[in-house]
């Protein structure tokens, strides 16, 4: 008896077709989401809270490859990136849209395995779909998505805002999606090399390949802030290195700082995945982006909050502007931190 399912190709369905089929399931968790798929536009309504509003976009080729990249994966990741910039407003994401658009190449059984790693982030974090947009692509696919939340009035906290004397704080660890993605590159070049079939050897990493492959947003975070009563001044996710986004904070915010390289946090596999491929495991960390952790500054007096709260690393402090933006070596030495963080655009 042959296993072979039946392949549906999207031409079958048509735009609308498809549509229909992507979002039968879908259902309204929110009380603020009035309207959802089905009409011109989405419908919120937040009765006076503030609406924070993202998107982002993710090209084929650009930001994943499919060689390696799961499409439930994908469509996973596609959501919580964008649910992360909601987190690091200190809001809750309600509602997302989702436009994509593709190409002949892709099955309609393809697209259900997309939209079944859209479905989970968006239960796993009390999401509801509300619409979005399909087109055709000549090549690959590409996947846009914007996520809404909403924040308590006085609450939300930007980058700009960042005072002197402020400690400088991450959740979580860093560099550990970069080195993922560094292990799946070196696999891929190696079946590429061979001509043919390798197993790949990812043994003993399957926390960094996670992290590259299906990043969580730190709900957690905001939810212990809440418990705890911490409003941060300012704050980031972790998109494009430490380095670039606690820049943005610190340009934005008219501030110097003072990071220490023994405050940054790394996992051990980060740690033991860089030195097998000859790489400083900090610098992981300061330039490889994409660990979506949160990138915060608290005033001095919330030192003792913050030091209660598991996962969270207080890592330097904000200083004037003149006083410049310092990386503090182990050995004391300082150098001047720099935006080398990944450019979708280079």
């Amino acid at each position: 008896m042959s296993d072979n399912k039946k392949v549906t190709s999207l031409s079958e369905l048509g735009e609308f077709g498809l549509i229909d089929h992507l979002t039968r399931n879908i259902s309204l968790k929110n009380e603020s989401s009035k309207k959802g798929v089905g009409d011109d536009a989405a419908v919120l309504d937040y009765q006076g809270r503030k609406m924070v509003i993202t998107t982002d976009l993710l090209v084929e080729g650009i930001h994943f490859n499919l060689v390696y990249t799961p499409l439930k994966h994908l469509g996973y990741k596609a959501v919580t990136v964008n649910l992360s910039d909601v987190y690091a407003m200190n809001a809750i994401p309600k509602q997302v849209l989702v436009s994509i658009a593709v190409s002949g190449k892709f099955s309609v059984e393809a697209m259900d395995e997309l939209y079944e790693g859209i479905k989970l982030a968006c239960d796993n974090y009390g999401v509801d779909i509300v619409g979005g947009d399909t087109t055709s692509s000549v090549t690959g696919i590409t996947i846009s998505v914007t996520a809404t939340g909403e924040a308590e009035p006085g609450k939300t906290v930007y980058r700009n805002t960042a005072k002197v004397n402020d400690l400088v704080c991450v959740s979580g660890n860093l560099g550990a999606s970069y080195m993922g993605l560094q292990l799946l590159e070196r696999e891929r070049k190696l079946f590429e090399e061979s001509g043919q079939a390798v197993q790949p050897d990812l043994s003993g990493y399957d926390y960094i390949i996670g992290r590259q492959l299906k990043p969580e947003a730190r709900k957690d975070i905001i939810e212990k802030f809440s418990e705890h009563g911490i409003v941060p001044n300012s704050m980031i996710d972790i998109s494009d290195g430490l380095s670039s986004d606690l820049l943005h904070i610190c340009r934005q915010s008219g501030m110097g700082c003072r990071i220490f390289q023994d405050k940054i946090p790394l996992d051990q596999e980060t740690i033991e995945a860089a030195t097998e491929m000859n790489i400083e495991p900090f610098i992981c960390a300061l330039n490889g982006g994409e660990d979506y952790e949160l990138l915060f500054t608290v005033p001095l007096k919330s030192h003792d909050l913050i030091q209660k709260i598991e996962g969270i690393s207080i890592i330097g402090h904000i200083t004037e502007a003149d006083e410049g933006t310092k990386f503090v070596a182990t050995q004391g030495s300082e150098i001047e931190l720099q935006a080398q963080g990944w450019n979708a655009m280079g």
